[in-house]
């Protein structure tokens, strides 16, 4: 078992890490099939967050075929990026209006049960944040209920794939309690990963009572792996982008806003991060998480994704990024 798992993360190293710093040979061959995986993306154009958010929500995934009967009767677990706690800067964490459409959306359809988690992986105190952040005081109105994942009991179970040497990952209780978990990240980029979407937005389900802040055993594990790994173990089921307002350069936290006008969901996390990415400019092969998703996960080839609603070209606006030989490959 340990001599697959060393193949299994040399393997991604080779692959997804060397795709990263290298040319086209390695894309080619990871866009051949991947392993059959095929996907649907939705994007809808948002302007503000004053439209009818939920309105476009539920279009969209309808669209996909996700509504009353895949959500009626269900549990369900809305997880934002809520890393800063900071109301001023509307590019840093999920905004609240995309939060409160996305439960509405779920409610309406019959959902027993709508809640938000998060544990964030910055500031342990989650009153500040949800403060700070604006979304406190809509949850309280909504009559939304809040639960910290960073101090929550946890459970252990074996790490699906294998791309770190983390055997086992401990995830908190709340999972459990969820049949349903929707991934709601912002539109950001991402000083060590390129971007940050749905699937980089699972960090902040791994408690930091088990992983430390800012979950620095998964960082020293490797995180383009941890994020393949996490995202294979935990399943979720559904992702929604806030990319009305992303943010650009020194993300994710130092960035500029940068307005995108979108929202984009899809129940394949690696093609709805690639979609994403496309829009931002950014080439999703060149994203060493995206390329090490790729055939295990689901697809990033754009000719294996299904758009539905707007159409992806008229909608790319490139997010600007860190002044660093790094960052120039994500372009090519």
């Amino acid at each position: 078992m340990d001599h697959a798992r060393e193949l299994n993360r040399r393997t991604f190293l080779t692959g997804a890490g060397a795709l990263v710093a290298g040319g086209s040979g390695a894309q080619l061959l990871h866009d051949r099939d991947e392993a059959g995986h095929r996907a649907e993306v939705f994007i809808a154009r948002a302007e503000a967050y004053t439209d009818d958010l939920a309105a476009t929500i539920r279009a969209g995934l309808a669209e996909l075929g996700f509504g009353p009967a895949r959500v009626a009767g269900t549990s369900v677990l809305l997880k934002p990026n809520l890393v800063e706690p900071s109301r001023e800067a509307p590019q840093i964490n999920t905004h609240p209006a995309v939060i409160r459409a996305a439960a509405e959306v779920f409610r309406s359809w019959g959902a027993r049960d709508v809640f938000v988690a998060e544990g964030q992986g910055h500031c342990r105190d989650s009153e500040l944040v949800l403060e700070q952040s604006g979304l406190g005081p809509v949850l309280d109105e909504a009559k939304i209920e809040f639960v910290d994942l960073n101090h929550d009991e946890i459970f252990l179970v074996p790490n699906r794939l294998g791309l770190t040497p983390l055997r086992r990952l401990a995830l908190p209780v709340m999972l459990r309690r969820a049949d349903l978990i929707v991934s709601l990240p912002k539109m950001k980029t991402h000083h060590w990963t390129g971007v940050t979407l749905a699937m980089k937005n699972l960090f902040g389900v791994m408690p930091g009572v088990y992983y430390g802040w800012p979950k620095n055993v998964l960082h020293h594990a490797g995180i383009a792996e941890s994020v393949v790994d996490i995202t294979a173990t935990v399943r979720p089921h559904l992702a929604i982008v806030d990319g009305v307002v992303g943010m650009e350069g020194d993300g994710p936290i130092m960035g500029s806003p940068r307005h995108a006008g979108v929202l984009v969901m899809g129940t394949n996390l690696p093609a709805v991060d690639a979609t994403a990415a496309r829009l931002m400019g950014i080439n999703p092969w060149r994203v060493a998480y995206l390329a090490g998703a790729s055939g295990r996960l689901g697809p990033i080839a754009g000719r294996h994704i299904t758009q539905r609603g707007e159409t992806l070209a008229p909608l790319v606006q490139p997010f600007q990024l860190l002044d660093h030989p790094s960052f120039a490959v994500l372009r090519s």
